[in-house]
């Protein structure tokens, strides 16, 4: 089957997901985790990848990222791979492949989407029943966006023009952002996130989804793929502390 171009287009965040071969794990200590991890800042800081929000799970990674050219994604995502197949293989005693394929990526509309999107990948852990707010779990960006935690995990992101809108300082900002986990997404918005990621189309109005498919000469959704309708409840949003759980 012919493998569809992704929409890249320097400038714009992407949302984008990779996956552990067979859903296996791809971490397994947290070294794992620092080895990754110094691995993507080096190769982002090289290739030009702004990363505004990102979850790490035990089978699979969510960033959310703006390139800085074309090839920004693809170059990062190799020299990751190529570099954190070999750590873990040796590491792990173990040998072949460890990703399932390519990453997985759609371009957003980054007034309508973008912080639903940040909201999305910080609440992994909470919709997986493994923590019960996003501030417990650490391999998130959370806690900088939220609180404006400063460490080896979080000092190397790049918050978003819409991010920096929330608000006219940090304590403001961080105020506003938790103020979203409370009033969550809806369960079109969720849906439109994950079909959108999965098949690769463009994540936003009919408008932002026309503009993609004259630049890219391809369709940029299936029929109905919009802005959601406002009012549903996201499983797994924070409200008053506590989490909803839902599916991942």
């Amino acid at each position: 089957m012919t493998r569809l171009p992704r929409y890249v287009i320097p400038g714009h965040p992407q949302h984008i997901i990779q996956r552990g071969n067979n859903r296996q794990a791809i971490f397994a200590a947290g070294t794992d985790y620092r080895f990754f991890r110094d691995a993507l800042i080096a190769a982002a800081h090289k290739h030009g990848l702004r990363i505004h929000a990102y979850v790490w799970m035990t089978n699979h990674i969510h960033l959310l990222a703006t390139p800085e050219q074309e090839d920004s994604m693809g170059k990062v995502f190799q020299s990751v791979g190529r570099r954190y197949v070999q750590y873990f293989n040796h590491t792990h005693q173990r040998s072949g492949t460890l990703w399932e394929g390519r990453y997985r990526a759609t371009v957003i509309d980054s007034e309508q989407y973008l912080l639903t999107v940040m909201r999305y990948i910080e609440l992994n852990p909470v919709r997986a029943g493994m923590v019960t707010h996003p501030r417990d779990y650490p391999w998130s960006s959370y806690a900088y966006n939220a609180s404006g935690e400063r460490n080896r995990n979080t000092d190397w992101l790049a918050p978003h023009d819409e991010y920096m809108r929330l608000g006219g300082d940090a304590v403001e900002r961080q105020r506003a952002y938790r103020q979203l986990f409370r009033a969550a997404a809806s369960e079109d918005e969720l849906k439109s996130i994950r079909e959108c990621t999965h098949k690769g189309w463009a994540l936003g109005d009919e408008g932002f989804r026309g503009r993609i498919e004259r630049a890219s000469g391809r369709q940029a959704a299936s029929k109905g793929v919009g802005r959601p309708r406002q009012g549903a409840v996201e499983a797994g949003a924070v409200e008053e502390g506590r989490p909803r759980r839902g599916k991942e």
